[in-house]
């Protein structure tokens, strides 16, 4: 046997190998595919009790650095900001946590996860990890706990980034606010094949994910329904019944709106709004971009990002 085809049986039994694994133990590759992500970002994971809670949190760039808070939004966890990660651990202490009620940390029926509350919690994790001045940033009802955060406690705040956050209403309704008032919430997934819809839903041009890894997503959500769907209406009810419109004159941290164009959760007509109503705002729109632009573009996202926090 020749070195030719020395090399193609071993090929074969390498592809025939990740197959099986694909098809026989999904979680397992799928570990190794994020763990793969995290280590491009130079991410490394973490945790730290804060009161009764253990937070989960991805941790990358230099120990001294400037911390940068990114929290994730409904459905997510900390690994929403590991393709992210790579444009922003150069300069940035980047710091992702868990939010409570999703991914690792605590996801309890009996507790509130309203955004006041919420926003109290990251407070209370930015005093167990000694933080006492930060950039803060977040995507989705990560960006409206920013928000209530930079208006509940400013003194910790360098800069604010918001990224499709939810908190306001614009002068459109967005597909996700017309479904809603149904009484539908689009973000429940109700099987496998339906991740594809939801992913669409959420992004421009939605990332292909394989059969099996749909099945994880599927599962995953199943196995939390009742704690997602609670949370998504209390998402609602402070989003829409007690919007943040009538308080933005009130934040005084240098902000930074990034945006989707094509946002079917939040319309992008609450860029106006949040650039109108907070005294030293800035905006970027991206053009065919969706809901979650650091997963979209990051590469885009975070040049403009690194811009404006090198102002602060």
């Amino acid at each position: 046997m020749d070195a030719i085809q020395i090399f193609l049986t071993i090929l074969g039994i390498l592809v025939l190998a990740l197959f099986a694994v694909y098809a026989f133990f999904p979680r397992g590759l799928y570990r190794v595919l994020r763990n793969a992500l995290r280590r491009r970002g130079k991410l490394v994971e973490k945790s730290i009790k804060v009161g009764d809670l253990v937070w989960p949190y991805l941790e990358g760039g230099p120990a001294d650095g400037e911390p940068l808070v990114l929290l994730h939004g409904f459905g997510g966890d900390k690994d929403n900001w590991a393709m992210y990660a790579p444009e922003m651990v150069g300069k940035y202490r980047l710091i992702a946590p868990d939010l409570p009620g999703f991914g690792e940390n605590i996801r309890d029926m009996d507790r509130d996860y309203d955004m006041i509350t919420q926003a109290a919690r990251v407070r209370e994790f930015l005093d167990a990890m000694g933080i006492k001045k930060c950039h803060i940033g977040g995507n989705s009802m990560g960006g409206f706990i920013a928000l209530r955060f930079a208006l509940d406690f400013p003194e910790y705040l360098l800069s604010m980034t918001l990224f499709n956050n939810a908190g306001v209403v614009g002068t459109n309704e967005s597909e996700l606010q017309k479904e809603a008032v149904t009484g539908k919430n689009p973000l429940e997934i109700h099987s496998a094949d339906d991740v594809k819809r939801m992913l669409a839903f959420v992004a421009y041009k939605p990332m292909k994910v394989p059969g099996q890894f749909r099945k994880i997503f599927y599962e995953d959500f199943a196995e939390h329904r009742d704690l997602l769907d609670k949370i998504f209406w209390t998402l609602v009810e402070d989003g829409t019944v007690k919007p943040l419109n009538d308080q933005l004159g009130r934040v005084k941290t240098p902000t930074l709106i990034v945006w989707g164009r094509h946002d079917q959760l939040i319309d992008v007509s609450c860029v106006d709004v949040l650039e109108n109503g907070i005294p030293n705002a800035e905006s970027v729109i991206f053009e065919n971009v969706g809901h979650v632009p650091m997963i979209e573009n990051p590469k885009g996202t975070a040049s403009r990002h690194l811009e404006f926090l090198a102002k602060y």
